[in-house]
């Protein structure tokens, strides 16, 4: 049996999407069939242009084979995304063009790797198992409103329609997508298998329950942290520089990451002294900035089609018990409700009731041994490796 993985972004870059695909991965690998040879095809780490790894374009080991597509250099904007991925692409179909694929497992948040997938599939004849982490079409509609972006958003339907239509089974990562594809795709078999708590996060040493008293820390400058993208998804720039000076004399922010809305943010926060904007680093880096934080913050921007997704970050947060503050709406703000104790949730872009989350958080440390038990990342990439080769069986073969 031969087993082809798409993903965009695989380890080591450092995103959501490369610690699922390269988990998922190594789960597949632990409950492959025997005699299963497994290709992933993916990039050169390419996440952020400030943060750059060194990776071999070519990795073998036993039952698995790893080929890494050099791209172009490009920016963080739609131009020069399309253009990596158009790369991207043609190269994926012309390493795959050889090989005889019993089943291909595409990892798409873009929808584009999705439709590479089918593409690959339907070629080979292969059975298509897709993994959803948003709804890119979904998501244009916010982004690109105005009646002059209707031929590219009705084009990218009929795509997403052509692509989906092709799956044997589709994986969504948040329950608030099911709506949108229980209302389009009825007769899709669906799976639900979430983001999750990687490892590194699992081993960290558990906070202690005693801490110092909330209005003791309150006397001294909070930290509150970010760390991960800078885009128009997050929302950073349209929040964070009210938010600080709201907060100027209770509070300083720390920012760690990169994105195509990092030089907005810069402008933005233009005469505020109480942030601070890192660069991406590791993460053994970045869990020494999480234990040093008293809040992690979470933000994404005011737009309907974020109201279904349900961020990677909050698994990372919740798992350091660490007090967190999320700007999110919708199915995010309930799953953070209902699953994450001493956590404020607060319409996003609303200052005046972040600030009223903000003092309404106990300011120590205490874990969440339910939640970490319940969302740990290999766990999950081992049912879903389960429910990928079931997927074969069904369709026979082996």
């Amino acid at each position: 049996m031969r087993v082809l993985v798409l993903s965009f972004y695989y380890e080591p870059d450092l995103c959501a999407g490369s610690f699922r695909a390269t988990t998922l991965v190594e789960a597949m690998r632990e409950r492959a069939p025997p005699g299963t040879q497994i290709d992933v095809i993916t990039t050169l780490p390419n996440r952020y242009h400030s943060y750059l790894q060194q990776a071999a374009e070519l990795e073998r080991s036993d039952g698995l084979e790893i080929r890494r597509i050099p791209l172009p250099t490009h920016r963080s904007d739609m131009i020069g995304q399309a253009r990596a991925f158009l790369t991207f692409a043609r190269r994926a179909v012309a390493h795959a063009a050889a090989r005889d694929y019993d089943l291909v497992v595409a990892t798409s948040s873009r929808l584009m790797t999705a439709t590479l997938g089918a593409w690959i599939a339907r070629g080979k004849q292969a059975r298509l198992y897709l993994d959803i982490r948003d709804i890119f079409v979904d998501t244009l509609r916010d982004v690109l409103p105005s009646a002059s972006a209707w031929p590219a958003r009705k084009a990218l339907e009929q795509l997403e329609s052509w692509t989906m239509r092709r799956a044997d089974r589709i994986n969504l990562v948040s329950r608030g997508f099911e709506d949108y594809f229980r209302g389009r795709y009825a007769d899709r078999s669906l799976a639900w298998f979430s983001n999750g708590i990687d490892a590194e996060f699992l081993s960290a040493p558990q906070p202690a329950a005693a801490a110092p008293p909330a209005a003791a820390m309150r006397d001294a400058a909070v930290t509150i942290l970010y760390a991960g993208n800078i885009g128009e998804g997050q929302g950073l720039h349209e929040v964070l520089p009210q938010l600080s000076r709201a907060l100027q004399d209770r509070a300083r922010f720390v920012v760690i990451g990169d994105g195509g809305r990092r030089a907005a943010l810069e402008r933005a926060l233009t005469g505020v002294d109480n942030v601070e904007l890192r660069a991406p680093m590791a993460r053994p880096e970045l869990l020494q900035a999480y234990r040093a934080a008293d809040v992690l913050f979470l933000h994404l921007g005011a737009k309907r089609a974020f109201e279904k997704v349900l961020p990677s970050k909050v698994f990372e947060y919740a798992a350091l018990g660490k007090p967190v503050l999320a700007g999110v709406a919708g199915y995010a703000a309930r799953f953070i409700r209902e699953e994450v104790v001493n956590a404020a949730v607060f319409p996003p872009g609303n200052v005046a009731e972040a600030v009223r989350g903000f003092e309404s958080l106990e300011l120590v440390d205490r874990p969440r041994p339910e939640f970490v038990a319940k969302y740990a990342r290999a766990d999950i990439a081992r049912a879903m490796a389960d429910d990928v080769f079931a997927l074969r069986r069904a369709g026979g073969g082996g």
